[in-house]
């Protein structure tokens, strides 16, 4: 979707880590990684020091203008307050005729099996309103339409979840809305122990679909 390959330049924005960036230098990727967090490009360095990494935001990219054939941003856009700024700052690092790639979840759309919905939806929605974009994902076709990009695609990829890998999740969304308040701890306690209890029995079900859009910028 980015079309990269050997020779191509593609910048990582909210690179973490490092993995992504690791695999498209495997691919032959000229790939700059960047990330606001210099903590997270020190653990970068460490694990892939022949990288390329910057410390910066998504909104002041630290690159030229059309300088990268391709702009990649997993899991980041959902942080951002200006969704609309960033993408003018993808578009400006594009080349014309680059590939831009934004993955992410909406974080009002967890589908979480349990025995009191009403309570569910109450933890789900409390949980998207702590995030600066819960429902960005949803907007990413507009986002880009607006931003004038071309060549808009947008594809649903849902992982459905049924071990105890992902409890960490829920109790982490559960404790997310009981400290600001949308309910008490007796209601956090119970869901959360409803949720261990399906755990252990094999009976835990998360489905959390991820919102993939890529598009490509025109010449301004």
């Amino acid at each position: 979707m980015l079309g990269g390959g050997a020779g191509k330049s593609v910048v990582d924005v909210g690179c973490g880590a490092a993995r992504a960036v690791a695999e498209l230098i495997g691919q032959g990727v000229r790939a700059i990684g960047v990330d606001p967090s210099e903590r997270m490009i020190a653990v970068a360095r460490d694990r892939w020091p022949q990288a390329d990494y910057r410390i910066a935001g998504a909104y002041e990219l630290p690159l030229p203008d059309a300088s990268v054939d391709g702009y990649r941003a997993d899991k980041v856009f959902h942080e951002l307050a200006e969704p609309e700024r960033a993408l003018e700052e993808a578009r400006r690092v594009l080349a014309p005729g680059g590939r831009i790639v934004l993955v992410g979840q909406d974080w009002d759309t967890f589908v979480i099996d349990s025995s009191d919905p009403a309570l569910t939806r109450t933890l789900v929605h409390a949980r998207a309103g702590m995030t600066a974009g819960p429902r960005t994902a949803r907007r990413y076709r507009n986002l880009l339409l607006d931003a004038r990009f071309d060549d808009v695609t947008v594809e649903v990829h849902t992982g459905v979840f049924t071990g105890p890998t992902m409890l960490p999740v829920l109790v982490g969304l559960a404790e997310g809305a009981c400290s600001v308040g949308a309910v008490t701890r007796e209601q956090t306690d119970r869901w959360i122990a409803e949720q261990r209890a399906r755990a252990e029995a094999d009976r835990l079900f998360l489905a959390l679909p991820m919102f993939v859009a890529a598009a490509t910028a025109v010449r301004a």
